[in-house]
């Protein structure tokens, strides 16, 4: 059974830092890229982040240039989005997914999701 299981997420002020976990399991997550994407209420679910398999390559949006990091350890079948600079617009659930062996920028590249970790920044 495939599972996305991300954690990390909490109430923090603005400036302050966080990291997400994406902890998976059913598949050979070494072989597949791993991306991080976001959803606000009202909004569609936008990409963040993403690294391929083997770590070589990543890639960001522009808001998640700068701030965030996203890395993995495939011992321990787990990938992570190191965010630092928070401010209210990044208040969302972010959620991790994962599946093919190809870096996607888009919801569509992605086969297995996790149910989401609520971030909220605010004062």
């Amino acid at each position: 059974q495939v599972q996305l299981v991300e954690s990390g997420g909490g109430l923090l002020q603005p400036g302050g830092s966080l990291r997400l976990s994406c902890a998976a399991s059913g598949f050979t997550f070494s072989n597949s890229a791993v991306g991080w994407f976001r959803q606000a209420p009202g909004k569609e679910r936008e990409f963040v982040a993403a690294i391929k398999w083997g770590g070589s390559s990543t890639h960001y949006s522009e808001f998640a240039h700068d701030r965030f990091l996203i890395s993995r350890d495939d011992a321990k079948s787990t990938a992570y989005l190191q965010m630092s600079g928070l401010e209210s617009e990044d208040t969302a659930v972010y959620y991790c997914a994962a599946g093919r062996n190809f870096v996607s920028v888009t919801v569509g590249g992605y086969d297995f999701w996790g149910r989401g970790t609520q971030v909220t920044v605010s004062s």
